[in-house]
């Protein structure tokens, strides 16, 4: 492992104070804009740094109500997140606390059907309800914020941790590269259609990244994001991502010379330093926790040090971090170190 990064080589130091805790007006974050030189931009701005012939590539996955309050037998608190469904009414979760649910346990979710735990694997549970759980979500569950967000979801949140071109039901975490977008910035960029799961909120607890196993992410690429790619290439234009997802998804369906094939699919693929990348010119991305696969990703697509210094600048500038914070535009870094 001689000379190979270590998890603690992707380390800052983020004073809690800098993690945005609630939402900004929409349309309104600040952009800072990593290429040749590291400038700051407001986000209405996006449209003007683009060139014509590019393409914007977006996650349209909308977030579900997915966190339910629940209660033992004995009458303890549960927290239950809805991380993929298996069928109507069966679910694999994630359970707070979870160190003592094992199969059998049953559960009496507040405001709707009782469930069982029938598998325990990986940290996850598959729990069965008593009856199908979709239409209620609405009513009973609340919005899934992250954990650095340390506040209960509000009635905003409903609104606002949702991306404003935001179609397909199922994630429980947001495409929030996708937030600052108004329909207005949008009106001069061209939109295509992604996927998201949860499993970009796990921390690396691996001294060696290589050791840390990524969650699969499904992910649903149609023939039209495929053939705009095509066109793209064709006219010269730079493919955009917006978020660490859409960035993980374009590279998973490379298909050689800048393409991508329309395919549904899971990817389990870890993006760091090294990686080649494929597909992607440039990133639109928010300010990641340290130590985490996101801003490894990042790293990966700009550089390290770049990035860590482009993180430095942002801290001091007093830029916001994190799901409801501040963006960045990153352009793809000719000489990764």
């Amino acid at each position: 492992m001689t000379g190979a990064l270590r998890t603690a080589d992707f380390d800052y130091h983020l004073a809690p104070e800098a993690i945005a805790q609630h939402p900004g007006t929409r349309g309104e974050s600040r952009l800072l804009v990593v290429d040749r030189t590291t400038v700051e931009r407001p986000f209405g701005a996006l449209p003007d740094l683009l060139d014509p012939g590019d393409l914007l590539v977006v996650n349209n996955t909308r977030v579900i109500p997915a966190r339910l309050r629940a209660r033992r037998p004995t009458g303890g608190r549960v927290e239950i997140l809805l991380v993929e469904r298996v069928a109507p009414a069966e679910w694999w979760c994630l359970l707070r606390p979870g160190r003592r649910m094992e199969r059998g346990r049953r559960l009496s979710v507040d405001g709707g059907p009782a469930a069982r735990i029938e598998e325990r694997a990986e940290g996850r549970f598959r729990i069965r309800f008593d009856e199908p759980i979709g239409r209620l979500l609405e009513t009973i569950g609340d919005v899934p914020l992250p954990p650095y967000i340390d506040r209960p979801a509000a009635p905003r949140d409903r609104e606002r941790y949702q991306t404003v071109y935001a179609e397909r039901q199922g994630a429980v975490a947001a495409p929030t590269a996708g937030l600052h977008f108004t329909p207005a910035i949008l009106e001069a960029l061209d939109r295509r259609a992604l996927h998201v799961g949860p499993g970009t909120f796990r921390p690396v607890k691996t001294e060696d990244p290589a050791a840390h196993s990524m969650d699969s992410e499904w992910f649903d690429v149609p023939a039209d994001t495929a053939e705009a790619v095509a066109d793209t290439r064709r006219r010269g234009g730079k493919v955009v991502a917006v978020g660490t997802t859409v960035v993980r998804t374009l590279e998973t369906v490379a298909s050689g010379r800048g393409l991508i094939e329309a395919r549904t699919g899971r990817t389990e693929l870890f993006i760091r330093p090294g990686y080649e990348f494929q597909v992607t010119d440039r990133l639109i991305t928010n300010f990641h926790l340290p130590r985490s696969t996101l801003l490894m990703l990042v790293c990966a697509f700009a550089g390290r040090k770049r990035t860590l210094d482009a993180y430095r600048q942002a801290l001091a500038g007093g830029f916001r971090f994190t799901s409801y914070g501040d963006a960045m535009l990153v352009s793809r870094s000719p000489s990764i170190r």
